[in-house]
């Protein structure tokens, strides 16, 4: 993998895990100075936003798809007419978008919360915020994609994090210093928004050369349209397929299963910042670059993948129950333990299937990848119910795990690239990650913990010593950050040495 990619996919690991340490830290802040049910109205206010998301259309990926083309072809005036056909586009179904929302949020709070009266009237004062932060946050994406498009990674990150750092910490100051009501801090937030919005706007301008205001074409916007619109259809089926187990689990077994299978899920999720870091990494690469340099940057992105996954997956899959037991208990972490184990596989897998699913939609087509997901759905949700009435939790994990490797296979065919040797590395990973599986029921992680912590680390290191042996491309890059990383100790224990 060349050293510019890995390069970027670090930034862009960077660029994801940092804005998380930034919201958990000021949870506590904002629960204390607006107290507890202000923050869950908060909460549900931005988890609202966040569906909404759906009106970008897939427009900012098509965006980026097409100006990551035109810049590799070195058309400039292609990029620009991309780019303002994209914000227009995003511009006008933010704007529907924030009609929608103040009239459902309206009725929502008139007729269906139970909130206090005195905090009906702070969310109907928050209402005109609400409405601008959906036009703000669609046009921010097609600025964030053509940041990405020119593979500035660097300079996206740096904005987007500043970004978040304005959206946590402008309305806690908001709060504390005006008044902790809805209104100041969901108007504070939608500042910070707009802020960083004008901040990515700022950046895009300058990467794409962009000096004027331009209306949309209306060739450029069909294309866009016909692109973004399998996307959405992708999306749609992946957040369907990431809620089904457990809008299923509660439906079939109650709210305590659903409890069970949330809290481990809810934090082997986490692990899936590597493989969004490289999937962000390498969209715009693979939608510039032509077929078989896009397959052979495929193989060595799958390589490299699970080299670095693969070990972090079985260090997490084996220290999972001490780390539940400290954090949540006994009880809950030996019913949440084996759920998790089983879902660090199907979050690894979901992984390998993303980079197979970028493939495919840069350099074939979109429709293809959205049609395969379409296509597993209703299987998925016959498997899940019975996996849930059989086995409970376990049976709901499994079943995903399963559904990541034939999302992962189906794709891995449709692909049209060697399929052997990339599905003969994946099922030796996949085979030192069932060892581990089988080797986190057979220890008592309780009794035990050093000596889980002491396996855990023994078979990631024998993992990734496996992956550096086997794979020239690990080994050649290991062999270069070595180097790299010994010159540094070198040169200033000489410079001493000469003094």
């Amino acid at each position: 993998m060349e050293k510019s990619m890995v390069r970027n996919v670090a930034i862009n690991f960077i660029g994801l895990i940092l804005p998380t340490f930034v919201s958990l830290a000021t949870v506590p802040a904002y629960i204390r100075l607006v107290g507890v049910e202000r923050y869950g109205v908060v909460s549900l206010v931005w988890t609202l936003i966040g569906y909404f998301s759906i009106l970008d259309l897939g427009m900012s990926m098509a965006a980026q798809h097409q100006i990551a083309k035109a810049h590799a072809a070195g058309d400039a005036e292609q990029r620009a007419r991309v780019f303002w056909s994209a914000v227009w586009l995003n511009f006008a179904t933010g704007v529907f978008g924030g009609f929608a929302i103040y009239a459902g949020a309206f009725l929502y709070t008139a007729y269906v919360s139970h909130s206090a009266p005195a905090l009906q009237r702070e969310v109907y004062l928050a209402l005109p915020w609400l409405a601008l932060a959906i036009p703000v946050a669609n046009v921010s994406w097609v600025f964030a994609g053509a940041i990405n498009a020119m593979e500035r990674f660097g300079v996206y990150n740096a904005n987007q994090t500043f970004g978040t750092f304005l959206f946590q910490l402008l309305p806690l100051g908001a709060a504390w210093i005006i008044a902790p009501n809805l209104q100041t801090v969901i108007a504070a937030a939608v500042i910070a928004r707009l802020l960083a919005a004008l901040l990515l706007a700022r950046a895009s301008f300058r990467l794409l050369g962009v000096r004027r205001i331009d209306w949309p074409k209306r060739q450029v916007a069909n294309g866009l349209f016909r692109f973004g619109g399998w996307m959405l259809v992708s999306s749609i089926t992946t957040m369907l397929t990431d809620s089904l187990d457990r809008v299923l689990l509660g439906a079939h077994l109650g709210a305590r299963f659903v409890t069970y299978y949330t809290v481990p899920q809810n934090l082997v999720t986490r692990l899936n910042i590597l493989p969004t870091a490289m999937v962000r990494t390498l969209f715009p690469r693979l939608s510039a670059i032509d077929r078989s340099d896009a397959n052979g940057m495929t193989v060595t992105s799958l390589e490299f993948l699970n080299g670095v996954f693969t070990p972090l997956a079985l260090f997490a899959m084996l220290v999972l129950q001490p780390f539940l037991h400290v954090w949540i208990g006994f009880d809950l972490a030996i019913a949440s333990a084996p759920v998790g184990r089983i879902l660090v596989i199907a979050v690894w897998l979901v992984g390998q299937a993303s980079v197979m699913r970028i493939l495919i939609q840069s350099q074939i087509n979109p429709a293809t990848a959205a049609r395969a997901g379409l296509f597993q759905l209703p299987f998925f949700v016959a498997l899940l119910w019975l996996g849930i009435e059989r086995f409970g939790p376990v049976g709901a994990a499994s079943v995903v795990a399963l559904r990541a490797l034939v999302d992962y296979a189906v794709l891995l065919w449709m692909s049209r690239v060697r399929a052997r040797p990339i599905a003969l590395d994946m099922l030796a990973h996949l085979a030192f990650l069932i060892a581990g599986l089988v080797l986190g029921h057979g220890i008592d992680a309780m009794t035990h913990p050093f000596e889980t912590i002491s396996a855990a680390l023994l078979l990631a290191l024998a993992n990734a010593t496996w992956s550096v042996l086997t794979r020239p491309a690990l080994r050649a890059l290991v062999s270069a950050l070595a180097h790299k990383l010994i010159g540094r100790i070198h040169s200033p224990l000489k410079a001493r040495s000469d003094a």
